[in-house]
């Protein structure tokens, strides 16, 4: 998924060509999500946004720095089911989402306020299409960040049609290895997404072992 990409309004047409009923967030819905975000922002400055997942590696918008960080009552986990991108309507993928409970170790990224609207309609493009997830401050915690910064996470929209309720990793691992889509392979995501965890040192046994059963099912 590329910035140029996101601009041209690739992800409405993916969808639109899919053959699936998911409703589709208007440009103005789109917009209010957005504003109404950032209106909520605890404290004035610059904006940080949480990465659990695709954005960790493929972040396709500009931001300052980014750096680990740990966020408390939420855990990430394989609950979207997706018939476009990484599925097809026939055969669905499964993508992270931030399901409620326990905490998760991700990246967070700072993007300087003066360019926090534009660079953020890219990311509100590529997450908030369909209403699957749920734009929300969570405080994050860092080395490097000061005391009760908070930042943007997605978490997921329980009432979504297409949020799964966690199964067995031996289940999850079986739709992986076997489900691909117009973005590519499930399996993909899932090691770019252990990949870009590693480039920061944060391990997730759960995806790990999610892996392991992959590798074993496709051998």
């Amino acid at each position: 998924m590329t910035r140029e990409a996101l601009q041209n309004g690739f992800v409405n047409e993916m969808i639109a060509h899919s053959g699936t009923n998911l409703r589709v967030l208007s440009d103005e819905e789109r917009r209010q999500s957005l504003e109404a975000t950032l209106a909520a922002q605890p404290v004035p400055g610059d904006i940080w946004l949480f990465a659990y997942g695709s954005l960790i590696w493929n972040p396709a918008f500009h931001y300052a720095e980014r750096q680990p960080v740990l966020i408390r009552g939420w855990h990430r986990q394989f609950c979207l089911a997706t018939p476009i991108g990484r599925g097809t309507p026939e055969r669905p993928g499964l993508v992270l989402g931030l399901d409620r409970g326990g905490s998760c170790r991700g990246v967070a990224f700072r993007i300087a306020r003066s360019e926090a609207e534009a660079e953020l309609e890219l990311v509100w493009r590529r997450e908030m299409v369909t209403g699957a997830y749920v734009p929300r401050w969570v405080r994050l915690h860092g080395l490097g960040l000061p005391h009760g910064m908070s930042g943007i996470a997605f978490t997921i929209n329980r009432a979504a049609p297409n949020y799964v309720r966690p199964v067995s990793e031996a289940a999850t691992a079986q739709t992986i290895a076997t489900a691909c889509g117009v973005l590519g392979s499930c399996r993909d995501y899932l090691f770019d997404t252990i990949h870009g965890l590693a480039g920061f040192e944060i391990h997730d046994h759960h995806l790990n072992r999610i892996a392991r059963l992959v590798r074993e099912h496709r051998d």
